[in-house]
């Protein structure tokens, strides 16, 4: 009861009405006043879904002060898990009219890699979803935070980790299409990728995903286990002398940011209709990063303001001026950063105590 306090319950009041009206709006007829196009639906989808990666951010961040700069390629490990199931439904419908990916075929592959079986069931590719990215993390976080590498350092070895799975995921050996990924989607469980329905089903998937992340990520951080993690943001060598397992919070609470950033990733493909290792790029991850930070880290519903912000604003100045776009960019977050430490969400909160005394004050009188 107490991750529902009232910033909780005004996301949730604001999330629900949003899926709510934006679904109905899609099942209305086309070109109708109030309808939502499929453009629409998939660019609003792909927002909820990077809106869920900068949650897992602020997770890890703004609670417990581990800055990743690679969490762009637990997003794009669960992209790819789910993206070979797409792949595997195109089937005979391919270019090369095999049940082989055509990728595959174009190569001169003859059979399926050991890594790819199963993966024409639902199922199976959604445990794969989770697992990749929760195994890559575990891994990686029991052996930095077993040696106690910490700060900056941190950081900067996220960063070469995802880039090296950049560098391997564009090798045409490994099986993952190389420089091109995967693309050319056609079915989901024999619905059409492209249909209006198929578009409603994804974008209240990923606003469900959202929701839960969300819940999860509230109810961890009003907990006991929450302030720990406070305790090892504020003071790491206190909380460790108090008797906590230090390394075993970090482990846990990185892997399960890992996950989450998994299944967004997992959501974000089939709306994109295209995975490749762009989103292993270093960039990616410092861009979500600054998200969080232009929408304040530290209080969850801030990391998903500056998702939506920042990508709302991407989508407006790339198509009316794409030259200017990583310009604005940067003047925004150094506008924020010098002036705004606490981000878009403290501004907003300051405005509301300056309202409440105010209106206080005139009580009194």
């Amino acid at each position: 009861m107490r991750a529902l306090d009232r910033p909780t319950k005004a996301f949730l009041g604001i999330a629900f009405a949003f899926t709510l009206l934006v679904a109905c709006g899609s099942l209305l007829p086309e070109g109708s006043a109030f309808g939502v196009s499929r453009y629409t639906l998939t660019v609003l989808g792909k927002y909820l879904c990077l809106a869920a990666l900068a949650l897992s951010i602020d997770l890890v961040w703004g609670y417990m002060g581990i800055l990743s700069l690679g969490h762009g390629a637990f997003f794009a490990l669960g992209g790819y898990a789910f993206g070979m199931y797409l792949m595997r439904q195109i089937g005979a419908k391919g270019v090369y009219v095999s049940e082989l990916p055509d990728f595959m075929v174009f190569i001169g592959w003859d059979r399926l890699p050991w890594y790819w079986l199963g993966t024409d069931m639902l199922w199976y590719s959604l445990i794969l979803v989770f697992l990749a990215p929760g195994a890559l993390a575990f891994l990686f976080g029991w052996t930095a935070f077993r040696s106690r590498v910490s700060g900056v350092y941190f950081s900067i070895i996220t960063q070469a980790m995802t880039y090296a799975l950049m560098l391997a995921f564009l090798l045409n050996n490994m099986g993952f299409g190389g420089n091109n990924g995967f693309t050319d989607f056609k079915t989901i469980l024999g619905f059409d990728i492209q249909s209006q329905g198929m578009g409603t089903t994804l974008f209240v998937l990923s606003a469900l995903c959202l929701i839960g992340c969300y819940l999860v990520c509230r109810m961890i951080c009003a907990s006991r286990l929450g302030l720990v993690l406070v305790a090892i943001r504020d003071n790491e060598s206190r909380a460790r002398f108090a008797g906590y397992r230090v390394e075993r919070v970090k482990l846990a609470i990185f892997t399960l940011s890992a996950m989450m950033a998994g299944l967004a990733g997992a959501l974000y493909v089939p709306q994109a209709g295209i995975i490749n290792p762009s989103s292993f790029m270093p960039l990616f991850s410092i861009e979500m990063v600054i998200c969080v930070a232009l929408g304040g880290r530290g209080r969850l519903y801030g990391a998903v303001v500056g998702a939506f912000l920042v990508n709302a604003l991407r989508t407006y100045l790339t198509a009316q001026f794409p030259n200017a776009w990583l310009f604005v960019f940067g003047a925004l977050f150094v506008v924020v950063t010098v002036f705004l430490p606490r981000g878009v969400s403290g501004l907003a909160e300051d405005l509301v105590g300056w309202v409440s005394r105010r209106r206080n004050g005139e009580a009194t009188t």
